[in-house]
């Protein structure tokens, strides 16, 4: 692993007029893809139909791939939610891809989540010891348990979301599908992204503004930390269940996981990346001929460096999209080819140069250490590497897959011997104090790059 990821994204849509909501899923789980491609699935029910009959089709795969045409024939419903998972936690098999859909005695529940949980195993035990039977090893599965558990002796849904949600710690952002409810709920910090749109009497919930966009819905706002709103034919109604006194977003939503259109908590994702190669040059100025981005997230950190320092911005590397997904290689050789075939060097670009090279983040130098090197054989002069994140020095427990220290690069070397392993002619992050005016004055988790996780 190379490369940071995400948990998964979530989508939500409810029809007050009772028509179809299954295309508007499909086009916003596609939205959401770059947020989890190793499975995917839907969940609807027909308000006006048998009560707690949920239509839900789910499995291993990108969108695209799981549903093929003719998908809408199963499943039509005027209430439902969708996921893409990338797995954090639990193995990535099929049984683990969500929503998840349970029926019990009030009827019939369906949740999708993003996020981690800290005291999950406390949980989980309990629950094995009362009896629980579990049949995947996610977070998400104890969440939807513990609120079918609450259910039973709570007087609405909403109660047993909020019993539930005294209960555990840590990142989520949740839309939860009852028979004529649909919740969206967002951790108390804020550490997950979740918004709402609206298209005339058709409520969205979705983990980014792009998904809205998809289907054509205006964004409404964001959900706020420790808010919990429910839409229901009577309307739509907020109430907060914990609060913090400060939020503490993820720094990385903003650097690498969010789609350049998105809008996270009123901030251009663009518009911050852009920030955060300014800042980065201030922290590393840098004589050179080009400036140049790891395609995709490291391009608007490019554009930011290039505008700060005068220097020409370039494309130096052109991404193959037509490689499809990238898993883990167990080889250095490996991992080497499967970089080679998804990014190529532009050799006219390099040759005689010197580059400043920029990518969003650096974890096990592998796929940095390659291009520099072809760079090199090219014909580069000088490649220096900036970073638009600082370094990677912890793991994190909220649903970002950052390793053990063990295996991140910097909580191991010395800058000097990060650049000599890699073959940099030097290197520069993204200054820790930079982080909150890069987010446009957000306050932020930064548990990676400290060592101090915020409280829960």
């Amino acid at each position: 692993m190379d490369r940071i990821k995400e948990a998964c994204g979530v989508f939500g849509c409810y029809d007050l007029e009772g028509n179809d909501v299954v295309s508007d899923i499909y086009y916003g789980l596609n939205a959401l893809q770059h947020r989890g491609q190793e499975s995917c699935g839907i969940a609807v029910s027909d308000t006006a139909g048998e009560q707690g009959n949920v239509r839900y089709k789910k499995d291993l795969g990108m969108v695209q791939e799981v549903f093929r045409e003719g998908f809408k024939k199963e499943l039509f419903g005027d209430i439902g939610i969708g996921h893409v998972r990338y797995s954090t936690t639990g193995e990535t098999t099929a049984k683990n891809a969500q929503p998840l859909v349970l029926s019990y005695a009030k009827g019939s529940l369906s949740l999708a989540h993003n996020g981690n949980l800290v005291n999950i195993r406390q949980w989980r035990e309990k629950l094995e010891g009362e009896g629980m039977i579990f049949h995947t090893t996610t977070d998400s599965e104890v969440i939807a348990c513990c609120i079918a558990r609450e259910r039973v002796r709570s007087a609405s849904v909403e109660e047993a979301v909020r019993r539930t949600l005294e209960k555990i710690r840590g990142a989520y952002a949740l839309v939860i599908m009852s028979p004529r409810k649909l919740l969206a709920v967002r951790d108390p910090l804020g550490l997950k992204p979740l918004c709402l749109g609206r298209k005339g009497n058709r409520w969205v919930a979705a983990s980014e503004s792009c998904a809205l966009e998809a289907v054509g819905a205006a964004f409404v706002r964001d959900v706020k930390p420790g808010e919990m709103v429910s839409i229901t034919p009577e309307g739509i109604r907020s109430e907060y269940f914990r609060q913090k006194p400060e939020a503490a977003r993820c720094a990385f939503e903003y650097i690498y996981f969010a789609r350049l259109d998105s809008v996270l908590d009123q901030v251009p994702v663009y518009e911050a990346r852009l920030r955060a190669g300014r800042l980065l040059y201030e922290a590393g100025p840098v004589e050179a001929d080009l400036v140049a981005g790891v395609p995709d997230s490291g391009v608007p950190a490019a554009q930011g460096y290039a505008a700060a320092s005068g220097i020409p911005f370039g494309i130096a590397l052109y991404k193959n999209s037509y490689v499809g997904r990238t898993f883990i290689k167990p080889t250095q050789q490996e991992r080497e080819d499967g970089v080679r075939m998804k990014l190529s060097v532009l050799a006219s670009a390099v040759r005689g140069r010197r580059i400043v090279l920029v990518d969003d983040s650096l974890v096990r130098g592998t796929t940095m250490a390659s291009l520099i090197h072809r760079m090199k054989e090219a014909g580069a002069k000088e490649v220096h590497v900036r970073i638009s994140s600082p370094p990677f020095l912890h793991p994190c427990y909220f649903g970002t897959d950052i390793p053990t220290n063990r295996q991140l690069m910097a909580a191991s070397r010395t800058r000097e011997e990060i650049c000599r392993e890699i073959g940099a002619d030097s290197l520069e992050y993204l200054r820790i104090e930079d982080l909150e005016e890069m987010a446009g004055g957000l306050k932020l988790c930064t548990g990676c790059f400290r060592g101090a996780y915020p409280v829960l």
